[in-house]
């Protein structure tokens, strides 16, 4: 295991705010290139090959989109067993595999992060289509700023804005 921060982006890139991950993993490589110790990405639509990227990090980010029952664009960060709930409870999904899954191997190897967050982000369009729908657009520089304040707390072990289990933030 290295030690390192891997923020995964996952999500269809074809079915518009589907591919919310893949476009913020994009985002957070132009906004944030050169955060010390942090490795990016592209999970697409999953398989179970991340499982080797999973046990090699030593803290994880997931950005999804999800269905949060809540507002596009809402913005909710689950941490620890928190994401192990909300990932485990997620049974329809247009993945490979689910998100759950890949934690299920992780822990049943002993490569399970001790650090791990779900950044999702509530869609508004799930339909054929290359981009983001705006509202989803607009909340990715805010996601961002989740992600970047939980690789911080991380990696300096002082608790920030970013340390609750659970976050909300409207788009």
């Amino acid at each position: 295991m290295d030690n390192h921060t891997l923020v995964l982006g996952i999500g269809n890139t074809l079915l518009s705010d589907e591919g919310t991950g893949v476009h913020m993993l994009d985002y957070l490589r132009d906004h944030f290139p050169d955060l010390p110790g942090v490795r990016y990405l592209d999970g697409g639509t999953l398989s179970f090959t991340l499982a080797a990227w999973i046990e090699e990090a030593a803290r994880l980010i997931v950005v999804d989109a999800a269905e949060l029952q809540a507002k596009p664009g809402t913005v909710q960060v689950f941490r620890d067993e928190a994401m192990d709930r909300f990932a485990g409870k997620t049974k329809r999904s247009v993945h490979e595999v689910s998100l759950g899954d890949l934690l299920s191997i992780a822990r049943l190897t002993g490569t399970l992060p001790a650090n791990r967050a779900l950044i999702a982000i509530q869609p508004e369009i799930v339909a054929w289509g290359s981009s983001l729908s705006d509202v989803v657009t607009h909340a990715l520089p805010g996601a961002a700023q989740q992600a970047v304040d939980l690789i911080m707390e991380w990696q300096t072990g002082r608790t920030g804005q970013g340390a609750s289990n659970l976050q909300t933030q409207h788009g």
